[in-house]
């Protein structure tokens, strides 16, 4: 009990829920960036390639959930805030909860056959198809990880969810660094994804009670189903839209540069980009997740004054991280880079201040489709994603043919075309922030 209300103090202080988030941020970027340094140790560059490719087939799997979890977020969080007056807060039922789990775990297993079939079948090359395979599912495990940690933060109990998956990341970190020392990466990877499981039960087990859920909640499928197919319609088709855009858009490199070329640069400098932009944005979502509280209630109550206030603080709290991140990678990026990659390729500072562009970007980008989705307003946001989609789908093609024009190596025209797409969908959601407030302002 006095732990417990310790925590729900604590759980009102923005500062806390921000180095909780952060905290937990650092030990998953180290763990993302460690994942690389062993694995490209670990396996034959050849595999390592494979490898990369796995890892993009998993963030297309995670993603397939379709915003269905960013849907009950923002469900769920207007259900438990009632004294904003919204007229769905008795909308809102717990078989919900249970159905989008059931339905997420269905998809991990789904996805686990196909990988399972496409590797007997030989569509997947690999010598080590049980390692992929478990490393696969880890990454998967993801999805229902996913539903019972936004279910936690719409019910004002992010701490509780920081100070677990800390541990948790903190155990896997330790297991994956010891393949460095002799243990065995299969076994490694094997005992994270048993850490993952357990996360989803114990995380779910105080939703379940924080809530005030029923075990019936929990297997009333078909009840579940009917209510999510009645209220959810309205929004799928955005999210689903929202998140097969986005997770082309982001993850479409892997796949165009491959098909363009052999040479293994392009790939690993956009596996670097990627790595350093996925790294901002979970600084970003911690740091605006920790501000969504008191903006979600703002916003409900249309305070409109103090809803622009925090927006304008979480887009320029979002900026100094992008710009100190940058600091950073000016300093330190050609050493991470050879360090990361075992000195497979080098970086030009050129191609650093790209990427620094990138990230200064981005963190526009982030605080926008973060605080519109927990807000439900997600055919807006997908307004944005399209041309982003259309731009990262053309940056490789058009790198191939504007390259030898202007003489430039395809790795830098590539990251130059690219980092101009990241400009122009941030000046969209520029504009889309600027009509959220001013659409309250009418409101009001």
């Amino acid at each position: 009990m006095v732990a417990s209300g310790l925590l729900s103090r604590l759980e009102r202080s923005p500062r806390i829920l921000a180095i909780a988030k952060l905290a937990n941020v650092g030990i998953t970027m180290i763990w993302g960036f460690a994942v690389t340094y062993v694995f490209v140790r670990a396996l034959p560059l050849s595999e390592f390639q494979a490898f990369l490719l796995l890892v993009a087939f998993g963030n297309f799997t995670v993603s397939a959930e379709f915003g269905l979890t960013s849907i009950i977020y923002s469900r769920l969080r207007r259900y438990w805030l009632r004294s904003a007056g919204d007229p769905d807060d008795d909308d809102f039922r717990m078989e919900e909860i249970g159905f989008l789990f059931f339905l997420l775990v269905a998809m991990v297993v789904v996805a686990g056959f196909l990988l399972g079939g496409a590797m007997l079948a030989g569509w997947v090359a690999t010598g080590l198809p049980l390692l992929f395979f478990i490393y696969f599912l880890s990454a998967c495990i993801n999805l229902p990880l996913l539903l019972v940690k936004r279910g936690l933060m719409a019910t004002d109990h992010n701490l509780f969810w920081e100070l677990l998956d800390l541990v948790r990341r903190g155990v896997t970190l330790i297991l994956l660094l010891a393949v460095l020392v002799g243990f065995n990466l299969t076994l490694s990877v094997t005992l994270q994804f048993v850490l993952a499981v357990l996360g989803i039960g114990i995380a779910g087990v105080r939703l379940h009670r924080r809530v005030g859920m029923k075990k019936r909640h929990w297997v009333a499928i078909r009840r579940g189903g009917r209510h999510v197919k009645a209220r959810y319609l309205r929004d799928i088709g955005s999210t689903m839209s929202l998140t097969i855009s986005e997770m082309m858009a982001y993850n479409a490199p892997y796949f165009t540069i491959a098909m363009a070329t052999h040479d293994a640069r392009p790939m690993l400098l956009f596996d670097f980009t990627f790595k350093m932009s996925r790294a901002l944005t979970m600084v970003v979502r911690a740091l605006t997740e920790a501000a969504m509280p008191g903006l979600t209630a703002t916003y409900y109550a249309k305070a409109r004054d103090k809803f622009a206030k925090l927006l304008f603080r979480a887009l320029g709290v979002a900026a100094v991280a992008a710009m100190g991140a940058g600091v950073s990678l000016a300093i330190l990026g050609q050493f991470i880079v050879t360090h990361l990659f075992n000195g497979e390729i080098e970086i030009a500072y050129t191609e650093i201040g790209l990427i620094i562009l990138l990230m200064l970007t981005l963190s526009t980008i982030c605080v926008s489709v973060f605080l519109q989705g927990s807000l439900g307003r997600f055919s807006v946001v997908l307004r944005q994603s399209i041309p982003f989609l259309i731009g990262s789908l053309l940056s490789v093609p058009v790198a191939v043919v504007v390259a030898p024009l202007v003489g430039l190596s395809f790795s830098f025209a590539f990251l130059a075309i690219y980092t101009l797409v990241f400009v122009g969908t941030a000046a969209l959601h520029g504009i889309s922030l600027a009509r959220l407030l001013h659409g309250m302002k009418a409101a009001s």
